[in-house]
């Protein structure tokens, strides 16, 4: 790997660990959470939907 992609990577993952620190502090720390526990709610609502589709779909066999 060169020192390049080297810094490009520890350049990316220090900001993220800022941007997470900003976002958990002060006032943001509330809105994040809330922010964060609804697009879960969401993703799982999604995902368990795709799940009762795919068993009605299993479920269904017709035989000729």
């Amino acid at each position: 790997m060169s020192t390049t992609s080297k810094i490009a990577i520890g350049i990316g993952i220090a900001s993220g660990a800022l941007l997470a620190a900003w976002l958990l502090t002060g006032s943001r720390k509330e809105k994040t959470k809330e922010f964060i526990s609804r697009k879960t709610n969401g993703l799982k609502h999604t995902v368990n939907k795709q799940r009762e589709k795919a068993q009605k779909e299993d479920s269904e066999v017709y035989y000729l």
